[in-house]
C-alpha cells in the first residue's frame, strides 16, 4: 500500500535568459533538488500553439504539406498555429485555419491539451475538433508556402503506420480524431 506520495518539486534558485528569439526564449536556471542538492536546468519557453482537427462533411480531413527547415524536409500535418500574445486559443484556432486552409468551421470542440516537450519547454499544444466546413479562400502569412490536401482518416492513419506522417501533434491528433470519430471518447 502506498504511503505519503514524495514531494518532487524543483525550486528555482536563480534564472538566466541565455537566448531571446523572436519565437523562442531559451534559460538557465538553477533549482534546488528535493534532496537540496543544486542542478542546472535549461528550458525553452514558447507562446503555445492550436491543433486543428478539421474535418469536412463528407468524412475527409483537410492536410497540409508543408516544408520544415530544421529537418529539410517537406511533412504532412494537421493545421496549427502559434498563439498570438494576449489571444484566444480557439479565436487563433479559427484563423489558423482560415489562413492556411481558406476554410471556417461552424462546429469547434475543444478535445484535448498536451505537453509535447515537457524535458525542456513549456509549450503546449490546444486541440480543436472543427466541423461543418465552409471554404472561403486561404490567406498565408508571409513567408508561409503549404500544400492543402484531404484524405480519409483512415488513410491518414495509414500514413502514420507506414511513417509518412511523424509530426507529433498531427500523430496526436489523428488518434484523438480516430477515438472522437468512433464515439469512444
Amino acid at each position: 500500500m502506498p504511503g505519503k506520495p514524495q514531494d518532487l518539486t524543483e525550486t528555482p534558485v536563480s534564472s538566466r535568459n541565455v537566448f531571446d528569439g523572436e519565437l523562442l526564449h531559451v534559460y538557465q536556471d538553477h533549482a534546488r533538488m528535493p534532496d537540496g542538492k543544486v542542478k542546472v536546468r535549461e528550458y525553452i519557453t514558447h507562446p503555445g500553439a492550436v491543433v486543428i482537427i478539421p474535418l469536412l462533411d463528407n468524412g475527409e480531413l483537410v492536410l497540409e504539406r508543408q516544408h520544415r527547415y530544421p529537418l529539410h524536409r517537406d511533412f504532412y500535418e494537421l493545421p496549427a498555429g502559434k498563439i498570438d500574445r494576449n489571444e484566444e486559443p480557439l479565436a487563433c484556432a479559427r484563423r489558423e485555419l482560415l489562413e492556411e486552409t481558406g476554410y471556417t468551421a461552424r462546429n469547434w470542440r475543444h478535445l484535448a491539451t498536451l505537453h509535447p516537450c515537457i524535458g525542456y519547454s513549456d509549450e503546449k499544444l490546444i486541440y480543436y475538433l472543427a466541423t461543418d466546413l465552409t471554404f472561403q479562400e486561404a490567406n498565408l502569412d508571409d513567408g508561409e508556402h503549404l500544400e492543402v490536401f484531404t484524405l480519409p482518416l483512415a488513410t491518414a492513419l495509414e500514413w502514420v503506420k507506414a511513417g509518412k506522417i511523424t509530426d507529433n501533434k498531427s500523430v496526436s491528433g489523428l488518434f484523438w480524431a480516430e477515438k472522437v470519430l468512433n464515439g469512444n471518447w
